[in-house]
């Protein structure tokens, strides 16, 4: 079993941290809002109280923050304290440039790095189900697959560094889409007449099938994993797939790659931040579509 400092304990990281406790790993976690440690102490994390003291004799460092800013901060601070050989790995979303940039930084520290950003949301967190999606040398991976399957359902080696993070915002893409057409369908089919339950059962194995549908749909008392049911609270939040969408268009502004649905959506979600909805779930954006946020 492994030693692993964990730095970052928010919503992701507190229930992947009690999967790796539970698969027998020591954990030591470090966060610098205290009711995040809390929350990961209780699921049996160690809180050593430092990040210096979380790194001391780690098998492997893992980072899961929002921003590649943070990711940095962290990783400047923590290099020089790694014992030699620490396996580096990164499962925030952040741009790709910056991925690229941790790549060659971590291997100038002498030290192997994987950019491994997941899907799934908290719900695969907690479950265990996460999909992995990894950048860098496929020997890295192998030595980091202990330590990621008790968090994983699925984990794909993508390519060289850098390419975990492609994968994630191409994905989150796809996801904003999906979810904003779930949002109009969900209306549409509401003020038609159609029962909600029924709706969703036949669209979730028709053509109209997707992810969003079958674990998020707009509609109360539908799911019970759906945030509607929560006032939109949990989940993954407006401000995170703002952030996503926004990396995206910056990939897709880098290529010559035109975006115009990606552009639409993000354009939505900066409407629910300006209306104080940063913090819901991505889901909210049913709000924009049967009129309620005005």
């Amino acid at each position: 079993m492994a030693t692993i400092a964990w730095v970052g304990l928010g919503h992701m990281g507190a229930p992947m941290t009690a999967r790796l406790v539970a698969a027998g790993h020591e954990v030591r976690g470090h966060d610098l809002d205290a009711e995040a440690v809390r929350v990961a102490v209780a699921g049996g994390v160690v809180a050593p109280g430092s990040l210096a003291a979380a790194l001391d004799g780690a098998d492997v460092l893992i980072t899961m923050l929002q921003r590649g800013s943070q990711v940095r901060a962290v990783l400047a601070e923590a290099l020089p304290l790694l014992p030699p050989g620490t396996l580096v790995i990164d499962s925030s979303t952040i741009a790709i440039d910056d991925a690229r940039e941790l790549h060659r930084t971590v291997a100038e520290a002498g030290l192997p790095f994987l950019d491994a950003p997941v899907s799934g949301g908290v719900p695969g967190a907690t479950a265990g189900t996460l999909t992995f999606m990894v950048g860098g040398a496929a020997a890295d991976l192998e030595r980091a697959r202990p330590v990621l399957e008790p968090m994983a359902g699925r984990i794909f080696h993508i390519g060289p560094g850098g390419s975990g993070q492609a994968a994630k915002i191409v994905n989150n893409l796809m996801l904003g889409i999906t979810l904003a057409a779930t949002c109009e369908g969900a209306v549409l089919a509401d003020r038609l007449g159609l029962d909600h339950r029924v709706f969703q059962q036949m669209a979730s194995v028709s053509s109209g099938d997707s992810w969003a549908l079958r674990t998020w749909y707009p509609m109360p008392g539908v799911l019970e994993t759906a945030a509607v049911n929560r006032d939109f609270d949990g989940g993954f939040v407006v401000d995170l797939m703002a952030k996503d969408l926004g990396l995206a268009l910056a990939a897709g502004a880098a290529t010559g790659t035109g975006l115009p649905f990606t552009a639409e959506v993000a354009a939505g979600l900066q409407r629910l931040r300006d209306a104080g909805l940063g913090g819901k779930d991505s889901s909210v954006f049913v709000k924009l579509v049967d009129g309620s946020l005005d």
